[in-house]
């Protein structure tokens, strides 16, 4: 097979997913500065909170959650696109997923791991986080088994086990490549993660084994992590909150904005370390497809709750849709915009699929839209409580925003400098899915 028909010589697979680990230029340097000031300036913001209490954010009564548990209920829902990309896809052997699969799954670990730190910041006595662990006290206090946080910590700790796990397994062969063509302390430091891998038959065998139990422990997890943090609102009485779609409606919308998320990162990973033999446009076309599926499932799900809380007529939830849809009108006409007027007619197009700016363009757009969809569910509705006496407003303040952009910036650094230190392609499974090398 040519390499113009997509075929690629081993060595050269090797060269060109090894190389940004060894080769680090000027601008790289000047991304991680700029980051980790950005970073440095939500963790100040972080402790001029924890030195003054609570009452700095924009937190109050009634709206007892705002903007930190948007930013975690949507960093949960960007992890989900890494297990729908290598578990569900690997377990339907598409075989087009094989050179996204790594890149996803550590898109994955590092949003939970930045999720996981929103409830722990929103506690306001975060010190005290591990009053959240159910372990033996010697004096009989345990945690609230009834409580959001216990079950979000509970769901992140499973989650973000399994994934580090799915990822770390799978890298292993890449992990003793690399091992094999460095010296120094990169040689050290990847042969300790390598464990020794030689490549043998066993080896491969125990690998794919591994690999396919992974894949079907961590699926139930997927879909049951978001169902917990969905839980956390529709187990409550709360106007708009209460609802048994809630669950289906947040892994459908956690999905469509982890997919755009990997779209994304693709896109940028494709142009920065020059991956267009490995990172095609076939691969955008079938995510471009997916994320068409989600946006339309997604649509459906919003409007089959909006139709059910309108037909039922109850005055404490059309009061919170008036509120959602007029006080929030900008904002909601943004959502929709976002999520489906802009990138459904548009996806509809192969041309549009294919064109890696334009659905570079549409992802982060989608992923403007689902924010804001987080924050129409959390806040109008607490705002809009049963009775008037209890009504309020909320605005974020800027410890909250600067904390934010902290929690944006630190996934981008933290997934800039994993590109450094490992293959983010998956060497072995693009090997895998080509004709055996000739050479």
């Amino acid at each position: 097979m040519s390499q113009e028909k997509g075929w690629v010589p081993d060595t050269q697979i090797n060269q060109d997913i090894l190389r940004p680990l060894l080769v680090s230029r000027w601008p790289f340097y000047l991304l991680v500065v700029v980051l980790g000031l950005i970073v440095l300036n939500g963790l100040l913001a972080w402790g001029y909170q924890l030195r003054t209490g609570m009452g700095v954010a924009g937190i109050n009564m009634p709206v007892m959650w705002g903007i930190y548990i948007v930013n975690f209920v949507f960093w949960v829902g960007i992890s989900h696109a890494g297990t729908l990309i290598s578990a569900i896809l690997r377990l339907l052997q598409a075989d087009w997923r094989r050179p996204i699969t790594r890149a996803a799954e550590t898109m994955t670990t590092f949003s939970l791991i930045v999720a996981g730190m929103f409830p722990i910041i929103h506690l306001g006595r975060s010190w005290v986080f591990y009053y959240l662990i159910p372990y033996p006290s010697e004096r009989a206090i345990w945690p609230n088994f009834r409580s959001p946080l216990l079950w979000d910590m509970t769901a992140i700790f499973t989650y973000l086990t399994g994934s580090s796990l799915f990822l770390y397994v799978a890298m292993i062969p890449d992990l003793a490549l690399a091992r094999d063509n460095t010296r120094g302390w990169r040689h050290k430091f990847y042969s300790i993660l390598a464990l020794g891998w030689r490549g043998s038959e066993m080896e491969w065998q125990r690998l794919r084994k591994a690999c396919a139990l992974l894949t079907v422990l961590i699926i139930p997890v997927f879909i049951s992590v978001h169902s917990i943090v969905s839980w956390d609102f529709g187990m409550t009485v709360v106007p708009g909150w209460h609802s048994t779609i809630f669950a289906p409606y947040f892994v459908v919308g956690a999905i469509l904005s982890g997919v755009a998320a990997v779209i994304s990162l693709m896109a940028i990973l494709r142009k920065v370390y020059g991956l267009e033999e490995y990172i095609r446009p076939i691969h955008f076309d079938n995510l471009g497809k997916l994320l068409l599926a989600v946006s339309l499932l997604w649509f459906y799900f919003f409007f089959a709750e909006a139709l059910t809380l309108w037909y039922a007529g109850m005055p404490s939830e059309m009061e919170v849709i008036r509120h959602r849809h007029h006080d929030y009108e900008p904002l909601f006409l943004i959502t929709m915009l976002c999520n489906v007027i802009i990138p459904v007619p548009l996806l509809a197009f192969k041309r549009v699929r294919n064109n890696i700016g334009a659905i570079f363009a549409l992802s982060l757009i989608i992923n403007v839209g689902m924010f804001l969809e987080r924050f129409l569910i959390i806040v109008p509705s607490l705002a809009r409580q049963r009775l008037p006496y209890m009504w309020g407003g909320y605005a974020p303040t800027w410890v909250e925003l600067s904390i934010t952009a902290g929690a944006l910036a630190g996934f981008s650094l933290a997934y800039a400098l994993f590109t450094k230190l490992f293959p983010i392609v998956a060497i072995w499974e693009v090997r895998e899915g080509q004709i055996p090398s000739h050479d």
